[in-house]
C-alpha cells in the first residue's frame, strides 16, 4: 500500500488535508506524480512545478512543500504540502 498525505496550509493552520491510496506494483515515482494529481483534483487546484529546490526535499525527507512559487496561478494560501505516509 501507498498513501501521500496532501495537506493546505494558511497562517499556520491546517485548512484541508486528503490522503491518496494506490496499491498498484509501480514505481515510486509514478505513485508520487499520480497522488500529487489526484490530491491537487480533489483539492480544485492546478498541478504544481516541481523545482530543483523541491525534488531535492522530497528526496531527502519524502515530504515537500509547493509554494505560491510551485503555481503558475494565484493561490489563496500559504503552501501545499505531501508527504508520503506508508509505502511497502
Amino acid at each position: 500500500m501507498f498513501r501521500l498525505w496532501g495537506k493546505i496550509w494558511k497562517d499556520n493552520r491546517l485548512l484541508h488535508d486528503t490522503v491518496f491510496e494506490e496499491e498498484s506494483e509501480d514505481t515510486r515515482t509514478h505513485k508520487v506524480f499520480r497522488g500529487l494529481e489526484e490530491i491537487c483534483y480533489r483539492m480544485d487546484l492546478s498541478k504544481p512545478m516541481w523545482l530543483d529546490k523541491t525534488v531535492a526535499e522530497f528526496k531527502q525527507h519524502a515530504k515537500t512543500r509547493f509554494y505560491q512559487d510551485n503555481f503558475i496561478e494565484e493561490i489563496p494560501f500559504d503552501y501545499l504540502e505531501i508527504q508520503v505516509i506508508e509505502e511497502d
